[in-house]
This record gives structure tokens, sequence and C-alpha cells, in this order.
């Protein structure tokens, strides 16, 4: 939202740094876990988003960093600067830490309590509970218990973010360390009960340390301390592999646990050295050494067993989009459809391939699948259309981080189904949100499509804003029905290739160059005397050469007002014509919108692709007009809303300008 927080940007001369401006982004995060509307269970959840965003910075970014400052020569500078700027990403996550563990001790853990529910955090568990705990120990968790000496032979390799004790123990006045796991992957991390009135929730880290001396019987037990090691989370392909691609994929992600550590977090109370034991136990040189509090993975507060609606957010139930013919996408033939997520329900998005697959007229489908829902309701549509004789021709990307190995499982179980698989080559993502479906008319071949700019997920589309429109406009449709062709051909576009892009801006091809051409307009237009405004929202703003751009447009007097959730290299001080908006709330701010005034005659682009190098250069990107003068003004209306969003979660300031709730209400009344 628009607000300082508290973390100090180091900026070059015209740009932030990248990751100082994403962990800036994650204290944004964290700050609403202290705001004053937010309710109680949602404060906890943005805990649990901080933490999870967290350990994803530590597995993807120190990694790249820490290979950027082995490999930069010293001569120039660089390595110290890389040095130098893993060190003060260290201060900032550090101070950030501290202050996540005052809002968990110092708020959220009070008010719980005034609720009648005690989480035991750094407290003894109750006598009068201990037999129900002990059974629960003895009846659940011993049944996952490992246990590993340390010895000079050990060799023990810890699996990526997975928690462990380390445990010091007293044999014969030997003194003897051991690893032993924390299960919280195969089990609830958190134990409840009731007693006298009172929920009582409990750490199954506590419960283990407690039972200690059952599983080293007879034994003293100087210390336990947990410890938490994360690894490398890269995967690297080379060009070669085609047909092969998922079963190198399963390969290299059965191999990502066992990636170089990055980082070991340890309770502070373990002593220096035991500390320098464990990290030559583990083999963990060159990993990033950082002291933490007692629990780790607090990412598992999303899982926390309170459930009180008083205490969540009130529910929006998801606005239906009203359909006044039988067959949706006999609307949709006569006019264009923008579903807004997840504010409208994403059943018009399901029904649009359900109804496909049985239409007699629908002869192909075509679909690009980035990150598949679980249990994936498109997916079986898509499976029932091969089943029904229509040719089915589905592009999944089997590199979307962290999801390759479900996107897998949905490779075979489509390729089973008669569906024809296409995957990217291992070097060009395919990060583009479409789908084509073609119709036979008598001698007459039609066209109706879906161009979104989030995932064909419906699990995240309960969470996600997205855009997602529906279009017969026959012109768009033949330029996507040409990018279809060019996945088909599983490489790089070549000099002779001949693509016609007129309505569709398609990163590799044309995008660039019109976003260039559209903020060069503006800027001609200011000179002009004429209005001149860029309006975009993005996730991600870090590619400079589109940074220049804006600042050129803000120089010459355009004024460029920017909704960028998460990392933004331009810096808004540089020019007082550019506004940044930070929007972080109930859901994940995730639509890309590119407005561009053209003195008064708006073009309005949606699409996949935000403004970093590698949406630009290294993926194949959509991004689609707007049209419709109705849906125009609908966009116009939901970006004037979110760009007065000033809400301050630390004063709870600014309630009445809150942006999701007013396009809720919005969207509600439209409906």
């Amino acid at each position: 939202m628009h607000q300082p927080t508290t973390t100090t940007i180091t900026t070059t001369t015209l740009y932030t740094d990248r990751d100082i401006s994403w962990v800036s982004f994650n204290e944004r995060v964290l700050l609403e876990a202290s705001g004053k509307s937010v309710p109680l269970l949602e404060k906890i959840k943005f805990l649990a988003i901080y933490s999870s965003n967290l350990d994803e910075f530590y597995r993807v970014r120190i990694p790249a960093l820490t290979v950027l400052k082995k490999l930069s020569v010293k001569k120039d500078g660089t390595k110290k600067v890389y040095r130098e700027k893993l060190a003060q990403l260290g201060d900032i996550i550090f101070s950030q830490q501290q202050q996540f563990g005052t809002v968990l001790t110092q708020e959220i853990l009070p008010e719980l309590e005034m609720q009648n529910v005690e989480v035991l955090y750094n407290k003894p568990i109750p006598q009068a509970l201990l037999p129900q705990v002990g059974h629960y120990f003895y009846s659940n968790i011993l049944a996952y218990i490992k246990v590993l000496e340390l010895t000079g032979e050990t060799s023990f390799f810890t699996e990526n973010n997975k928690l462990y004790l380390f445990v010091d123990v007293n044999n014969d006045e030997e003194q003897h360390q051991y690893i032993v796991n924390i299960p919280s992957d195969e089990m609830p991390r958190f134990y409840s009960l009731n007693h006298d009135g009172k929920q009582y929730v409990i750490f199954i880290d506590d419960i283990i340390k407690l039972h200690l001396s059952a599983i080293f019987k007879g034994q003293e037990i100087k210390g336990a301390y947990s410890v938490k090691i994360t690894r490398d989370a890269a995967l690297e392909f080379d060009d070669e592999y085609d047909e092969d691609l998922a079963q190198e994929m399963e390969k290299k992600i059965a191999k990502r646990d066992f990636g170089l550590a990055t980082r070991l977090l340890y309770d502070g109370n373990l002593s220096e050295e035991y500390l320098k034991r464990l990290t030559r136990a583990l083999k963990l040189r060159g990993a990033i050494i950082m002291k933490g509090g007692r629990y780790h993975n607090l990412k598992d507060l999303a899982s926390l067993p309170v459930h009180n609606a008083s205490l969540e957010n009130t529910k929006w139930p998801a606005l239906p989009c009203t359909i006044t013919q039988p067959f949706l996408l006999d609307k949709v033939a006569h006019e264009d459809i923008l579903i807004h997520t997840p504010y409208q329900s994403y059943d018009t998005v399901l029904r649009f391939f359900n109804e496909a697959a049985v239409n007699p007229d629908a002869e192909e489908i075509f679909v690009t699948l980035y990150r598949v829902a679980e249990d994936s309701r498109i997916g079986n549509a898509l499976i029932s259309a091969a089943a029904n004789g229509k040719k089915v021709t589905v592009i999944i990307e089997l590199k979307a981080r962290f999801d390759e190995t479900n996107n897998i499982k949905w490779t075979k179980k489509l390729r089973e189904a008669g569906v024809t698989i296409l995957h990217s080559v291992p070097s060009l993502k395919v990060h583009a949100k479409i789908a084509l479906v073609k119709f036979r008319e008598g001698y007459e071949v039609k066209k109706l499509g879906l161009l979104a700019t989030g995932n064909l997920n419906e699990g995240t589309a309960r969470f996600y804003t997205d855009y997602i429109l529906l279009t017969a406009h026959q012109g768009m449709l033949a330029e996507l029905e040409q990018v279809f062709a060019f996945l088909s051909k599983k490489k790089k576009s070549e000099p002779e290739d001949h693509y016609d892009f007129k309505h569709l801006l398609v990163a590799q091809f044309n995008l660039l160059d019109k976003f260039t051409a559209l903020i060069d307009r503006e800027i001609s237009n200011a000179k002009s005397g004429l209005p001149a405004v860029i309006t975009i929202k993005l996730n991600n703003l870090e590619e400079t050469g589109m940074i220049d751009s804006l600042y050129r447009a803000a120089a010459a007097g355009v004024k460029v007002k920017l909704i960028v959730r998460g990392i933004c290299r331009l810096v808004p001080d540089a020019s007082p014509n550019i506004t940044v908006t930070r929007i972080v709330d109930r859901y994940l701010e995730h639509g890309r919108v590119f407005i561009f005034d053209n003195n008064g005659n708006e073009e309005v682009y949606l699409g996949s692709a935000d403004w970093m190098s590698r949406n630009i250069y290294r993926r194949i990107e959509v991004c689609f007009p707007i049209y419709d003068e109705a849906i125009k003004n609908e966009l116009r209306q939901i970006i004037t809303i979110q760009l007065a969003d000033v809400y301050d979660p630390v004063t709870g300031g600014g309630e009445d300008t809150r942006s999701q709730q007013k396009i809720y209400n919005y969207l509600s009344s439209k409906a």
C-alpha cells in the first residue's frame, strides 16, 4: 500500500537494488500482521506468509548472490559489492525476524489468550496436561522419530527445510551428540487439547524435547536445540533435452532437496563450540549461519488449529457471472466477458472448458498450463474432450518452480488420455496464460479464446486477483493460433520465421518494441502539450530498459502511475511525476494492467508479463488488448480505486480507502 516501511532502501542513482526491494516487500507483509483492522487469525496467516517467503528467498536468491560473489573479479570491486550486499541483507532480515518475534509474542499470542487459547510458545507444558501429551507422544509422534549420532565418520544429509534437534547427551561421563528429526512433514506441527475450558496448542518440538529421556534411556540430557538447513532450489537444464524432458525433470527434482546448503538457522542458545561441531559434521561450509529462536519453520503457523469465525475476515462470496444464453460459449460468441477473480466466480472459466469438451462443433482445443491445480477440473475437462474426439494440445511448463512434480503428474495423465503434450525448450519458459477453441460451422472455422493474467488453476484463483478475458475477436484469435503454432515447433524463434502480431503483444516478438512505442507516444503527446498519462500495474518492475523509458516519460511531463506489489527497482523520488503504490491485503495482487492515455483515446492491455528481464527476454508471454468499451470502463474504475489505496497497517489510517473491499463492493453493485 502507499506508505513507507521501516526498511532503509539502498539505491544507486536510478535503480533500487532488486533484492533489497524484495525484502522490503516481505517486511510489508510482516507489517500486515500487526495491522489495526486485520482480524487476529489473519494476522497469523501473514506471519506464516512472511516466513514462507523468506525460506524461498534463501532457496532461490541467496544461492545466486553467493555464486556471483565467487565468480566476480576481485580487482573491479564487484566481489566486495556482493559481500557487502549479502551482509546488508542479513542485517535487514535479522531485524525483521526480531520484529516478527515481537509481533508474535507481545501482540498476537496475548490476544489469543484473551480468546481463551494459549499457544505454549517458549512456555513449559502444564503438569495437568502431561498424561495426554505423553499418550500422544508414545502413540503418534514416536513412530516417526529417527536418531543419528554425530561422530567423525557420520555421513548424514539434512533434508531441505526439515526440522531437527541437536541433542547433547552425557553417557557414562562421556559427551555424545545426536541429530533427532522433528517430523512436522509427516504429522501436524501442533497438538491441541482442551483443559478446564481453555484450548492449549503445543509444538510437537516441545513434546519431543520433553520425552527425550524415552529416546535416550538411562542417559543425561544436557541440552536440545532446534536447527534447520535451507538448500539451493535451482534446477539447471541443458538445451538438448526434448521428449525426455519430463524424465530429466524428475531426476533433477529428486536431487533438489540435496542441493548445496545456503543457510543454517539455529537456536541461539546453542554454544559456539557445538555450533562449530554441527557445521563440520553436516558439511555446511559456505552456508550463511544465522542465529534464530527456539522454533523454526513458522510458516506452519498457517495450520494453527484455532477456529473462530469472529477472528477471521468476513467472507466475500464469489459473485456470479450472469449468462443470459443457455450456453456460455454462445454468449462469448457475441460479446467479450472479463472475469475478475477471486471477486467473481471461477466457475465461468471451468464452464468454458467443460462446454468446449462436449460441444459437437468444437474440433480442436489448445491450452497453456503453467501451474496446474493438484486436482484440476480443467485438466479433467481436457481429458473428456480428448475422449469425445476433440484434438487437444496442451503446452505444460515443466519448469514452473516448485510445481514441477505436479505438472509432471498431469503430463502423464493427459498423455495417457490421448492429449498431445508439448513442452517448452529448456531455456525458454512458457508463461503465457492462453487457450483457443476452434469450431467448424459448415465450411467455416470460427474460434473462441481465453486470455488471462494468471494461471489456469482453480486453487490459486481463490486468493490471486487476476483477469480472464473470454473473446470471439477473430483477429486476436488468429494471432493466438500463431502463438500456438510457434509453441508447437518447440524451438526458439529464428529469422526465417514469420509471425504477424498486430493485436497481441508477444515476448520474443513484439512485446518490448510495442511497449516502448506506447511510452514514446505518451512522451510525444506531453511535449506537444497534450494530456499524457501511463498507468501500469505489475507484480515486479525490474528490467532497467523499461524503467529508463518510464524515467524518460516522467522527465518529459508524462504522469506515471504505478502499482507494483513486489520488486520495484524504479526509485519513486526520482521524479514528482511518478507515484508508486503497493497493495498488500487479504488477496494476492497478481493481475498485470497497462493503460496508455493516448490523448483521451485510451489503449488498455492485460497480460501475463511483468517487466522483469526473465519475462521479456527468456519467456513466452502474451499481453492482449481490451477493445470492449464497457470492460475498459470497468478496469478504469478498478485501477482508480487501487491508486487511491493509502491504508496504513500500523496506524489503521485510511480504512475507508482499502481497495480490495471497495472493488468487491463495486463489482457486487454491478452484479
